[in-house]
């Protein structure tokens, strides 16, 4: 996380708002032997406390998980480069922004009969985002075969102790400096979803995010 304040204005609320639109992220725990890490999606509960995933069973994370572990989950949002040219004022560097939101808590398993109900959940709720299509449901499945899939994964727990967020998107320079880095990200910006980053830079003026 950048550690300028001026990138970290954001409330938890707008936060835990983000991460939970995005739903997916980076797990990551200590272990022996250096870090382990799992690309995971996951639901965020109502009230900000706990996000809810599953894992494979053969994960290294979930098999060294006897107990709960402390860890982290990185959510990552639009990020872009920003050429020093793009302001028109002299004695710039290039730059990269970015949105990321970090959860720290603590990640424990659940019970296997939660399993079930976590996956009826998690695909209500994405399928729901691809409405009017008929949302696809585990009742489709041939039950052996969601039994036997069943099989290979775990559900987990996170529990939420604290969520940080970089919103960096060029706060630190004048409106109109921001602006004309905006508009040419929106023209020729390279990274993930500049759309959306150039309209987030615009909006970065209008008090805290």
């Amino acid at each position: 996380m950048h550690p300028n304040p001026i990138f970290h204005t954001a409330d938890a609320v707008k936060n835990l708002g983000f991460a939970r639109d995005r739903g997916f992220g980076v797990l990551a725990v200590s272990a022996e032997g250096g870090p382990l890490m799992a690309h995971i999606p996951f639901l965020l509960s109502d009230d900000g406390e706990t996000a809810e995933l599953h894992l494979l069973r053969s994960n290294p994370i979930a098999r060294a998980l006897s107990a709960p572990l402390p860890a982290k989950i990185a959510v990552s949002g639009p990020d872009t480069y920003v050429s020093p040219d793009w302001y028109e004022v002299p004695d710039q560097v290039p730059t990269w922004n970015y949105v990321a939101v970090h959860l720290k808590g603590k990640l424990r398993m659940q019970p296997t009969e939660a399993l079930h109900d976590l996956l009826d959940r998690q695909s209500a709720a994405y399928e729901t985002r691809l409405l009017p299509k008929p949302p696809w449901k585990t009742e489709k499945m041939t039950p052996d075969i969601m039994e036997r899939m069943m099989r290979t994964i775990v559900p987990c727990a996170f529990d939420i102790a604290g969520v940080d967020g970089t919103w960096k998107l060029n706060q630190n320079k004048p409106d109109d400096v921001r602006m004309r880095a905006a508009d040419q990200v929106a023209a020729h910006g390279f990274g993930s979803e500049t759309s959306l980053m150039a309209a987030l830079m615009r909006n970065a003026g209008k008090g805290s995010l």
